[in-house]
């Protein structure tokens, strides 16, 4: 189990000062935390993409280009890229690059995304929400296979073979397939024999495993090697010195998350108790002392039929870059090495 963390580079308020970390202070902030996760040893940093004011994450190339020159060893992607609302020539073109500047440590995670701005920003119609993601995959996958592609489709202007390029330091580039729990998605990422990346923000994490079996079975069935059919989770997490501790440091700023993100979707406001049953043993949220955190990585990988990949999404808006470089250094210095046999 290779073990990583997802960021969405959330606007901060320190919790103790009051302090409002700026947008120039928090992408420091970010490359900092992403070199300290390459010193530790953690197998991947991923950036989210959002077009909204509480985020600093609209241009994941640029941020893991700036990555990728600041680190020698720890693989760099997104988190997911919004394929739908992004043109796939670019998209190839961008991640290409950066696999080059990396020298071969790039992931590109594709998704249609939870949230919707980047419909009406790109000027997309929302009811075109699937078609588009079919449609621009297909296409991004044949331009990693091939430098000239002859296509055409509903929503994007006709290839006729002409060449795209740079080409990538990979053959093929990695690409993921970024889900929430459609079984329509687990079932097209199996047919097309890509690596999964579940995200799970709530409920329990064995939940999902008849969906990801419908995934393996149909990537079997597909006729792909059971190897190349690897799964990846993306969870809510935070490594602390104590289960206690850790909870109470995130607590502030997932309650002003949630809250928001509630109030905008008719949904109930958050609570403590909600908190701390999802933070719970059979919870999605990883929270708590390594030991822990181990143990419940240990009992999920078992519930799914195993976990290839693991990446601890810790974005908060009330977490002080200190903590956060703090929980980095335990996940990668004290959580990673005892997984990673599993």
């Amino acid at each position: 189990m290779h073990v990583g963390i997802d960021s969405f580079v959330s606007a901060v308020t320190d919790p103790v000062t009051g302090h409002l970390v700026g947008p120039e202070e928090r992408l420091e902030h970010l490359l900092e935390e992403i070199q300290l996760a390459d010193e530790t040893g953690l197998y991947a940093f991923g950036i989210g993409e959002h077009h909204r004011e509480e985020y600093y994450d609209s241009a994941p190339p640029v941020i893991l280009g700036a990555a990728a020159a600041r680190t020698s060893r720890i693989r760099l992607g997104s988190a997911v890229t919004v394929l739908s609302a992004a043109d796939p020539v670019r998209v190839f073109q961008q991640f290409a690059t950066l696999d080059l500047i990396s020298k071969g440590r790039i992931d590109l995670v594709v998704g249609r995304g939870s949230f919707t701005e980047a419909f009406p920003l790109f000027g997309l119609p929302l009811s075109e929400y699937d078609s588009l993601f079919t449609e621009k995959l297909d296409l991004l996958l044949k331009i990693r296979d091939q430098a000239h592609v002859t296509w055409s489709g509903r929503h994007r202007p006709a290839l006729t073979g002409q060449g795209i390029y740079p080409r990538p330091a990979q053959h093929p580039l990695p690409i993921w397939v970024g889900v929430g729990g459609s079984p329509e998605s687990f079932v097209r990422a199996g047919l097309l024999g890509l690596p999964l990346m579940v995200a799970i923000i709530g409920g329990q994490p064995r939940q999902f495993a008849p969906l990801i079996d419908l995934y393996r079975r149909a990537g079997a069935e597909a006729g792909h090697a059971p190897e190349t059919l690897k799964v990846g989770l993306h969870l809510f997490g935070y490594v602390g010195e104590s289960v206690k501790a850790a909870a109470d440091t995130i607590y502030p700023g997932w309650h002003q998350m949630f809250t928001s993100v509630s109030r905008e979707r008719g949904f109930a406001p958050p609570s403590r108790a909600q908190f701390d049953a999802t933070s719970g043993p059979d919870g999605a949220f990883f929270m708590g002392d390594p030991d822990t955190i181990v143990a419940k990585l240990q009992r999920v990988s078992d519930q799914v039929g195993g976990i290839d990949r693991v990446s601890i999404q810790m974005t908060n808006p009330r977490l002080a870059h200190a903590d956060l470089l703090r929980g980095i250094e335990l996940l990668g210095r004290e959580v990673a090495p005892r997984v990673a046999d599993l």
